[in-house]
């Protein structure tokens, strides 16, 4: 059992943040083929949230990244693990994570997405926690900055839990 050790942001708090980020994108692709891409497991709640506030018709996928071998650290292998099942030639795609940390998943997704074509291809996650970042990547749309925390709720888990909090907290760790 983990203990929580502080509420970063509360529902009222992520609420407010995504309509605000679902305000800015639909302004950006007003009159546009929108693709929403979920990054499996932890954007489900945040996408489903951001989804239903943007006003006009979107398409939605899945694709899930997973993290291979033996260590915790960032230098392990990301590999795809099931990929997205539609075309995307010619349209606007949107990744959506909750999280970005090392930045190392959105790196990956930004150099395989170009070879299936697509007119645009863009991110938004909910939290950036900058001080992990051993990637370059372009987040195009960003809802809060976090310092470096081990972080639960709201889609974000540990060890397979705690991702139906409608919260997002820090957790206590052994260090």
């Amino acid at each position: 059992m983990i203990e929580i050790q502080e509420i970063l942001y509360d529902e009222p708090a992520i609420q407010a943040k995504v309509k605000e980020l679902a305000a800015q994108i639909a302004r950006d692709y007003a009159g546009k083929d929108l693709v929403l891409i979920c990054i499996l497991k932890g954007a489900v709640m945040f996408m489903a949230d951001l989804m239903r506030r943007i006003p006009f018709p979107v398409t939605i996928d899945f694709i899930r990244v997973s993290s291979y071998g033996m260590s915790t650290t960032a230098a392990r292998e990301i590999g795809v693990k099931k990929d997205i099942e539609i075309d995307v030639r010619g349209r606007h795609v949107l990744l959506v994570d909750t999280i970005i940390d090392t930045g190392e998943t959105l790196a990956l997704l930004f150099k395989r997405f170009p070879e299936k074509g697509p007119a645009s291809l863009e991110a938004v996650v909910l939290l950036d926690k900058k001080p992990r970042r051993t990637a370059e990547v372009r987040v195009k749309y960003r809802g809060f900055e976090i310092p470096d925390l081990f972080v639960v709720g709201y889609g974000v888990d540990c060890a397979e839990q705690y991702r139906n909090l409608p919260y997002v907290a820090a957790i206590k760790t052994d260090t």
